[in-house]
């Protein structure tokens, strides 16, 4: 069976081994419509919706299965490991003081000979990463400069205009920490990091040590955000 829905939203449920004892009802809803059967055993169904024009409805069964095909994807990309190079191929994007225009980095070529840094949030100026991730790093830079540390490098999906913000208002850019834009997500589909959500494609969690492009260390939030943090990047080091 075939139902189709014309209008702001177009929708097809397809369902299968359906069986009937009363009637199916449809109502409008937040998502498109929903399904209500009424005395009926329903084996599976799936529904999928699309918009008609540029706006796009999406139900929580749909975000629910991207979310999980990300994962599947990412997965079989796999994640960043120790030893891997960072590619020469990803440039980031550096904020400039009084708004003025962002300017281009090509990461490979900042970092090449050198002992970095380099840790990743989900988002600037969100809860955990302004209250525990990057002042971890804030008060930890003499004792990563200490410990042969370079350049602290600090890397979200946010544009470069938030990540300058952040890093003024934080006091982090005044620690020394530099703020990077990932805007199009390249390092972070690199490293086979990204995640979906309702605004932006975001970074998961994690801080790394590279030297000379080359990762030596490598610290996922997999298991807890904390083992993420600078103290866990100086106890390894």
């Amino acid at each position: 069976y075939t139902i189709a829905l014309t209008g702001e939203t177009k929708a097809t449920m397809m369902y299968q081994r359906i069986l009937f004892s009363t009637t199916l009802l449809f109502s409008k809803s937040s998502f498109g419509f929903s399904f209500l059967a009424s005395n009926s055993k329903l084996a599976r169904f799936s529904l999928v919706t699309t918009a008609a024009a540029s706006r796009r409805i999406v139900s929580p069964f749909q975000k629910k299965a991207a979310m999980s095909s990300t994962t599947s994807t990412t997965s079989r990309l796999g994640a960043v490991k120790v030893g891997d190079v960072i590619s020469s191929d990803v440039t980031l994007m550096e904020g400039q003081a009084d708004y003025e225009k962002p300017v281009p980095v090509k990461l490979y070529d900042l970092i090449k000979g050198k002992k970095v840094a380099i840790f990743a949030v989900p988002g600037a100026f969100t809860p955990g990463c302004s209250k525990s991730h990057l002042p971890s790093f804030i008060t930890a830079m003499s004792d990563l400069k200490q410990k042969g540390v370079d350049m602290v490098l600090c890397v979200a999906t946010n544009d470069a205009y938030v990540m300058e913000a952040w890093g003024r208002t934080s006091g982090g850019a005044d620690a020394g920490i530099r703020f990077l834009s990932d805007g199009n997500a390249e390092l972070t589909r690199a490293f086979g990091l990204a995640m979906d959500s309702d605004v932006f494609v975001r970074s998961k969690r994690y801080s790394l040590i590279a030297d000379d492009g080359v990762i030596t260390h490598y610290f996922s939030a997999e298991e807890q955000s904390s083992d993420t943090w600078a103290p866990n990047v100086l106890a390894a080091l």
